[in-house]
């Protein structure tokens, strides 16, 4: 509840957070336009492949071209300027800078910069969850052991689903169900580029405008990303997830408690403590009115008469039994969030979400008939979504992490609907990603936990 106390006293100390920055896209972004009014941080670099690009973003969040002259590390610690570069790995190899946020939204990638940043002894928080998706509990426990912390980034959903179940949990809660909203119909799987902005709800201008990716926004149109969060999430709380893919119930917020309990009492889940993601779209495609779809919840159980009544004393919206209560936040800031896990990291040594768990993957699952010689392009593409499962049932079928299947070839073909498996592709085994993923399997069975320090 402090944290706003301890930025003010490092900035008065004149010891600012020292953060390097990789990826000034959309989510950096929205990061940087909140740097410069927050006390305490100084971002000291900013990697990014194209350096014209992040200064343009740099302009349109409204910094001014002088905070941006620094022609290195060491110029911007004297002035309190601001180092742009294409060469990360010189902004994560710097021994002054203390925190490293991971904002490329490329997996593979992401998994080289946050392993050189243990390696230099670099917090993380890594805004890539893609990455998180298919190696984070490797990740966290690599972390662990090179002594820094490593965490998902507040503003994103996922961290702020956990911070719920944090919520719940301390206060004695048990966890019925937490996940996200999210515009769900089930024909939106086969949703490619050039469909994202009409099934969305933005006009190729309003895209254009806020300088929005359609292939990262169709990302989380095809189901794609609530997946690859959910299982962030089920692997950072330790909750199960459905056995064969997200339902998407769809629900207004009212409804959240009454659709989230198991299904022997009138809802979707097979059991309790899971993870679901609720839609915003009914069945037919009607918009159902107070939706959560920006949003986040948790649902929890009264588990004596006497907490039921109190929901019932203080006008808690329950379901009909009065046992189930959602507690909910409809909104989430993205990047504009993005500070206090860079506070929680450097101040308190707190990941705002971590991996204790492996309990979920996210399977590469074909969107339409594919051939053998057919190039994947990953989340958000023309080729593969992504299918939330169990990582029992994903290892037992040998499947393709969609976080891998980037430029990477197929050697047969594949049927729309069919997941993939490490024996439909041809794919480079050199990278870190690839070999953090293999190591991954080969230490941590499905639900193991991964053994951080308490």
């Amino acid at each position: 509840m402090n944290l706003y106390t301890k930025l003010q006293q490092r900035a008065a100390d004149q010891k600012p957070i020292r953060i390097g920055l990789i990826g000034a896209g959309k989510f950096g972004s929205m990061y940087l336009a909140q740097i410069p009014r927050t006390p305490g941080v100084h971002l000291v670099a900013i990697a990014d492949l194209s350096p014209d690009a992040a200064r343009a973003n740099l302009a349109r969040v409204g910094w001014k071209p002088e905070q941006v002259l620094a022609p290195s590390v060491e110029s911007a610690i004297k002035t309190g300027a601001t180092w742009i570069t294409d060469d990360w790995n010189a902004v994560v190899t710097h021994p002054q800078i203390d925190i490293i946020v991971e904002c490329t939204g490329n997996p593979v990638a992401a998994v080289a910069h946050c392993l050189q940043a243990f390696a230099h002894g670099k917090h993380v928080v890594n805004v890539t969850v893609e990455a998180d998706a298919f190696c984070g509990p490797l990740l966290a426990r690599k972390a662990a052991q090179a002594g820094v912390v490593y965490s998902l980034a507040f503003g994103d959903q996922p961290a702020l689903i956990c911070d719920l179940v944090d919520w719940a949990r301390t206060c004695g809660f048990p966890v019925v169900a937490a996940g996200r909203g999210h515009k769900w119909l089930p024909h939106f799987c086969e949703s490619t580029p050039e469909t994202v902005w009409a099934n969305y709800g933005l006009s190729p201008e309003q895209a254009a405008r806020g300088g929005l990716n359609p292939k990262m926004f169709n990302s989380f149109l095809d189901g794609s990303k609530p997946s690859i969060e959910s299982t962030a999430v089920a692997n950072a709380t330790g909750l199960t997830v459905p056995s064969n893919g997200l339902l998407y119930p769809p629900a207004s917020v009212e409804d959240i408690p009454f659709v989230t309990r198991p299904i022997e009492e009138g809802g979707v889940l097979e059991r309790k403590g899971m993870v679901e993601v609720i839609s915003s779209l009914e069945a037919n495609g009607r918009k159902i009115p107070y939706d959560i779809r920006m949003g986040v919840w948790v649902t929890v159980e009264a588990e004596t008469e006497y907490i039921k009544n109190c929901f019932e004393e203080y006008n808690a919206h329950t379901d009909p039994s009065g046992r189930y209560f959602t507690l909910y936040k409809r909104w989430h800031l993205i990047g504009l969030e993005l500070g206090v896990s860079v506070a929680s990291v450097a101040l308190r040594g707190e990941p705002t979400g971590v991996a204790t768990c492996w309990n979920a993957d996210v399977v590469a699952t074909a969107k339409k008939d594919l051939k053998a010689g057919d190039m994947l392009d990953g989340e958000g593409g023309y080729t593969v979504w992504g299918k939330l499962l169990p990582a029992q049932t994903s290892v037992t079928q040998g499947g393709l992490p969609l976080g891998l299947a980037h430029q990477v070839k197929l050697v047969r073909a594949v049927k729309k609907g069919q997941s993939l498996s490490w024996a439909d592709v041809a794919i480079d085994t050199s990278t870190p990603a690839y070999q953090v993923r293999r190591e991954m399997e080969a230490l941590f069975a499905p639900g193991g936990q991964v053994g951080l320090p308490a």
